[in-house]
């Protein structure tokens, strides 16, 4: 048992988000096919595009608001995807004032380059895992996940 195992479980739980912080500071693993670092940065828009765009219509302002930057700043994120040829800007099907983002073939390309990174990182980081402690993990990280699309509307009930 190494000391990192015999924590307790305060610290652990203190641990956590340094951990997610250093997750995104070693995604560029020398894996097969690396995405680059620029790339890399382009994939936190293209991915707002690719999860929210079967249920609404994504905008700058959506982006910025999910990312929690300035809209000048996810102006600029999102004109690079559109000069690197990953996004396009479309007329809204609900109102023709207003822009709407959609992926490229490129874009699509790139997603489907970078998800299959993603998990050609997780395989090689958990290789030496206990068998099962891999798909565990994944199973808590998911369900971690899913429990943040609850966290607004925990606010407002502890709030009214």
């Amino acid at each position: 048992m190494t000391s990192k195992d015999a924590r307790t479980a305060d610290e652990l739980l203190n641990a956590v988000g340094p951990a997610f912080s250093k997750l995104r500071r070693t995604a560029l693993l020398e894996v097969e096919n690396p995405v680059s670092a620029k790339d890399l940065s382009r994939t936190l828009v293209l991915n707002i595009v690719l999860e929210h765009s079967d249920d609404s219509e994504v905008t700058v302002g959506m982006v910025a608001e999910i990312l929690g930057v300035d809209p000048s700043v996810a102006s600029r994120m999102v004109s690079d995807n559109i000069k690197a040829g990953y996004l396009l800007r479309a007329a809204s099907q609900q109102d023709g004032r207003r822009t709407v983002l959609k992926l490229s073939p490129e874009g699509v390309a790139l997603m489907e380059r970078f998800r299959k990174h993603q998990r050609d990182a997780y395989d090689y980081i958990t290789a030496e895992w206990e068998p099962g402690e891999a798909v565990e993990f994944a199973r808590l990280m998911l369900k971690y996940v899913d429990s943040l699309a609850g966290l607004k509307d925990r606010k407002r009930v502890e709030d009214a």
